[in-house]
């Protein structure tokens, strides 16, 4: 069977990096390693395959030899197809898999990061823009304080596995192929426990209710993320502890709604402030503000409070509050208010143009409308 070529199977460009080279085969190597994929035959040979790509492209002699030839000037020379060549563990699992799983090997186990955690942290927009420290309570797995994390039994400990004698991964022959995988009886452990602690049952984590002080930047908004160093799952077989990321949602709100840096609100006014003028008190987060209405301002009219808006948690100017009017029409009118405003229709300009010129130019348009229908 035709091999892939190795640039497609780590999928790079062919004058992809070294650092990019490694960063592909990290992503593939995590995905399809056997310990993560238990008895998946199609996820063995993807791994395979990802190695015997990555021995080649990341050897520049290798690398330069495989642009010019092919496979047929490397065959052989990757670790024969198999994981257990010359590139050994070593190699590959010191240096790539150290950093995927955050430890490496520990006295001959293998130790793997905790899990990055995430929580969802609900605030009103308040809180948002002026910034919150706040407590949180979150689920996650945590170092057994009975075994101090070795899950034995206080008074024991583990002891060295006698299937791989410490080195948490058995070699096993295949045909031409040497294949080292973790080892079955401790997984990759290189120890046993012969009496497992009885509060985490020999895993050496426990599930924990954690109570964690959150500090929120002024400026934060929806799907903004604060990352909590260290305070996510505990490590497996001693390894380091993942992350807590908490992700911002912001409530809404009953008067202002936020783009960006800028708040924006609707403003009701009657129909006689709209066309009389007059002031009105509109609220912004920091306190009330006079805004001016002039004579004859129309609804959908904007105004803007300069640097009455928000200031950005990455930095940059303080936003603006638009404030947009809308007249509204009087319900509920007496007969003398009726009245009253009959006569003031009628007092006004036959067509209403002068008072009302949106409406003229609006009819003047209907008008044109149907005279250039006509044929």
């Amino acid at each position: 069977m035709s091999k892939r070529d190795y640039y497609e199977v780590l999928n790079l460009s062919r004058n992809a990096s070294e650092a990019e080279i490694k960063q592909s085969y990290r992503r593939l190597a995590m995905k399809f390693h056997p310990d993560r994929n238990p008895g998946d035959q199609v996820a063995e040979e993807k791994f395979k395959e990802a190695k015997e790509a990555y021995e080649v492209l990341n050897d520049s002699r290798k690398r330069a030899a495989y642009d010019q030839f092919g496979h047929a000037a490397v065959d052989g020379s990757a670790g024969g197809s198999g994981f257990g060549g010359a590139a050994d563990l070593g190699d590959i699992f010191g240096g790539v898999f150290r950093d995927i799983f955050g430890g490496g090997m520990r006295g001959g186990a293998q130790s793997y990061r905790g899990a990055d955690l995430q929580y969802t942290l609900d605030l009103t927009l308040e809180e948002a823009v002026f910034g919150i420290t706040t407590k949180i309570r979150v689920p996650t797995l945590v170092s057994c304080a009975t075994c101090a994390g070795s899950g034995a039994k206080p008074g024991t400990k583990p002891t060295t596995c006698p299937t791989c004698r410490g080195m948490g991964q058995v070699r096993m022959q295949q045909g031409f192929f040497s294949i080292q995988q973790a080892c079955p009886r401790c997984q990759g452990r290189g120890s046993v426990i012969p009496e497992p602690c009885e509060t985490c049952q020999g895993s050496g984590r426990v599930e924990e209710q954690k109570t964690l002080s959150v500090k929120v930047p002024a400026g934060v908004d929806n799907g903004d993320r604060i990352r909590l160093a260290g305070e996510g799952e505990a490590g497996e077989h001693g390894g380091p502890p993942g992350d807590l990321y908490v992700q911002i949602r912001v409530k809404p709100h009953p008067i202002f709604t936020r783009e960006d840096s800028n708040l924006y609100c609707e403003v009701p006014i009657g129909f006689a402030t709209a066309a009389l003028g007059g002031d009105l008190e509109v609220p912004t987060l920091d306190g009330r503000l006079t805004l001016k209405i002039p004579p004859e301002t129309q609804t959908n009219k904007v105004f803007r409070l300069r640097g009455k808006g928000v200031k950005p948690v990455r930095g940059g100017a303080t936003g603006d509050l638009l404030c947009r009017v809308v007249v509204e029409t009087p319900v509920n009118l007496t007969r003398e208010q009726k009245e009253l405003l009959q006569k003031l229709a009628d007092s006004m300009e036959p067509g209403g143009i002068r008072h009302t010129p949106q409406q003229g130019s609006w009819l003047d348009g209907v008008k044109k409308f149907f005279e250039d229908m006509k044929f």
